[in-house]
């Protein structure tokens, strides 16, 4: 396992994957380039993110997203939704950990829908905190 590392959170990454930074997005694929994981960071100026704020933050910028779940990756807890856009699939997590915010995303091919899901819970449960 490789370590993916920021300033923000780390997360642990199997030998297949590979992770690297594009601007303020950390992209994340795998050698069979199936689909593509994003993980966009946002951090708030004092306080703690908090369930409202993430639900909020959900339905304002994932319209497409019919129906939200919970979700828990390693550290950080959240929401989770899915959608179809023409032939993509995409999954969405806006998850969080003290004071910080992930907006995450896994897009592939609607034909490969769930080919990834086993190494993408994998991967993303991985999540924790930095120092």
């Amino acid at each position: 396992m490789n370590i993916l590392e920021t300033d923000h959170w780390c997360l642990l990454l199997p030998p297949e994957w590979s992770g690297d930074y594009h601007d303020d997005v950390v992209r994340i694929g795998d050698a069979d380039e199936v689909g593509e994981i994003e993980v966009t960071t946002l951090c708030k100026d004092s306080g703690t993110v908090t369930t409202s704020e993430i639900v909020a933050m959900a339905q304002e910028e994932s319209p497409e997203v019919a129906s939200w779940q919970n979700s828990e990756l390693g550290q950080f807890k959240g929401l989770t939704g899915s959608f179809l856009d023409d032939d993509t699939h995409v999954q969405e997590w806006y998850v969080s950990a003290k004071a910080v915010l992930l907006y995450i995303t896994y897009v592939c091919d609607a034909e490969n829908a769930g080919m990834d899901d086993a190494a993408v819970t994998e991967i993303l449960g991985t999540l924790v905190i930095a120092d």
